[in-house]
């Protein structure tokens, strides 16, 4: 299983998906089959190891127009739908570029899933927002639940997975 954070740290909230993975990282660092990987502001480069898993979890700043801390997870379908309808982000290159590269090498994750929290602001800063910052406990909780219902499904499946 694939945790990637992503976003950029100059951009305040921009940068949400790296802190949500740097307290995951510190709070469940033994989380068995779990790797994972600061994706900054992507790159194609990304493709292979999205590949190489068969379950993903993407952390990242989303525009729900919704509060900011606002907590959400689209999951498989859903995900795909809300990426393919998505505002461009600053990133180089986009999720669902991603997503796409590896649909069409036959080699979409068989589960995937995107955890987003509203951002408040872009502006240059290393901080997160305060509102947003309070909000990682919370999503963290959610990749947790999330990771674990994987963690039991694949210990039913036949075959072995990352």
């Amino acid at each position: 299983m694939l945790v990637l954070g992503i976003g950029n740290n100059l951009l305040q909230d921009e940068g949400i998906g790296i802190h949500l993975l740097q307290y995951l990282e510190a709070q469940y660092p033994n989380l068995p089959n779990v790797s994972y990987l600061d994706g900054g502001t992507l790159s194609f480069t990304l493709a292979s190891e999205i590949e190489s898993h068969t379950h993903l979890l993407v952390l990242d700043a989303v525009e729900l127009n919704a509060p900011p801390g606002t907590v959400c997870c689209f999951r498989n379908q859903a995900m795909d739908e809300f990426l393919g309808t998505a505002k461009r982000s600053a990133h180089e290159v986009g999720l669902l570029d991603l997503l796409s590269i590896a649909r069409l090498a036959d080699a979409l994750p068989r589960e995937r899933a995107l955890i987003g929290i509203q951002y408040a602001t872009f502006a240059w800063g290393l901080e997160l927002t305060p509102t947003v910052a309070a909000s990682i406990p919370r999503a963290a909780e959610q990749a947790v639940q999330l990771l674990q219902e994987w963690q039991t499904e694949m210990q039913f499946a036949p075959a072995s997975f990352s």
